[in-house]
């Protein structure tokens, strides 16, 4: 039996913690407390941020055994990072892993890093991947499982975030965002990890806007909430006159004429020429072939474009929010409705103003865990905002494009 599968055997699953023997962390590690903590309270099986599921299967690993111990890939490595302990990952959209947790063995401190793909052997595991760059995280396991117990805590308002489940707003996100960071602050000798600023930084935000009641749509926002991120001139309201006679759904043709989108969305710009347009009037010039347009075209109104030749389009008669690729000939969901849209946008602006005041720290340092945060808040509150059922999606795609620069 190899010493990966002997460590293994070793794991405990005790309700919902995972803990390891004292046999399973000789001779990895050596930090007394790291050790109580690891035998005792343990790392949790479920958390939002985190996956510790590799430890039931595989026990303790140094990052030298998960890159191919003595191969090329792992003679890359320095002797410091040999020796560092795969424990965890680090979670992404449906649950995906994009990052690995490291453990140091000799002074408890966590940190996290991802492996480069150059080739994974058939089994999944790490073998011949190059190690990136490896960031702090938390000081030990005990402020991590805190750090990430407080972040689900939020997610879930339930806790010590209790108090905020029913208030929504600008006052509310400011409000959560300094309790958030003042736990963060507190267990790190006030500067938390970049990614755990971050989350104090961006995860609130999703409590911007409430359940839609009033507004019949998915989300109730704040009144004035675009005119106050995009400026009152950099918002557009429509009138009765603007809209096709196939937009029927009337809570967003009543979003459209009170609340209105930004202009410039940055990822979307919004068409003025009005009155707005259905794909096949859009089309009507005849240079693209009405075989090519969807069936229903006539109830799909052009709001504007996005990026790469992508049309902005709502479902008149349902309000569905949605992606029309006129190089590919496909609707793509975007959005569950307008409310959401509005949302993704102001996200997106709020972000940016956040980057700019932080000196661009979160898009030069972290870009990654940023694209991975903004992901999770918009399916927080717009599930359709970031789905996968398609295997492709607009938002994700764009968050995760560093080269394009989305965030």
């Amino acid at each position: 039996m190899s010493t990966i599968d002997t460590v293994a055997a070793d794991v405990v699953d005790v309700a919902a913690a995972i803990t390891l023997t004292e046999g399973a962390l000789d001779p990895f590690v050596t930090h007394a407390s790291t050790r109580r903590w690891l035998t005792g309270p343990g790392l949790p099986c479920d958390s939002g941020l985190f996956s510790f599921a590799r430890l039931r299967t595989e026990g303790l690993r140094t990052v030298a055994g998960a890159t191919g111990g003595a191969g090329e890939a792992g003679g890359r490595l320095s002797a410091e990072l040999r020796d560092q302990l795969v424990i965890g990952g680090l979670l992404g959209p449906a649950g995906t892993e994009t990052g690995s947790v490291l453990l140091d063995g000799a002074t408890g401190a966590v940190s996290t890093t991802y492996f480069f793909p150059d080739g994974p052997d058939r089994s999944g595991r790490f073998d011949r991947h190059d190690l990136m760059d490896v960031r702090p995280l938390a000081p030990s396991l005990p402020t991590l499982v805190r750090f990430a117990a407080a972040t689900d805590e939020l997610a879930g308002l339930r806790g010590q975030f209790a108090a905020y489940a029913g208030r929504y707003g600008t006052k509310a996100v400011a409000e959560a965002s300094r309790q958030l960071l003042a736990v963060f602050e507190e267990g790190a000798d006030g500067e938390p990890a970049p990614l755990w600023r971050m989350a104090a930084l961006i995860r609130p935000l999703a409590l911007v806007a409430g359940p839609g009641t009033a507004s019949g749509l998915a989300l109730d926002l704040p009144v004035r909430l675009l005119d106050q991120e995009f400026g009152r001139g950099g918002v557009v309201r429509f009138e009765e006159v603007d809209f096709p006679g196939t937009l029927t759904h009337e809570p967003t043709r009543r979003f459209l004429r009170e609340t209105g989108l930004p202009e410039d969305g940055f990822l979307f710009q919004l068409d003025t020429d009005l009155p707005l347009r259905t794909l096949t009037e859009y089309y009507a010039d005849g240079e693209f072939p009405p075989a090519r347009l969807p069936a229903h075209a006539d109830r799909l109104i052009r709001l504007g474009h996005l990026t790469d030749d992508h049309s902005l389009v709502v479902d008149g008669a349902t309000g569905a929010v949605l992606n029309w690729s006129g190089p590919d000939s496909v609707l793509y969901p975007l959005n569950t409705d307008i409310s959401t849209l509005a949302f993704t946008l102001w996200l997106l602006r709020r972000e940016h103003a956040i980057d700019e005041e932080s000196g661009h720290v979160l898009t030069s340092e972290t870009y990654d865990q940023l694209a991975m945060t903004m992901i999770q808040v918009l399916s927080a509150v717009d599930p359709t905002g970031t789905t996968t059922d398609a295997d492709w999606h607009y938002w994700t795609e764009l968050f995760q494009d560093e080269t394009g620069g989305a965030l």
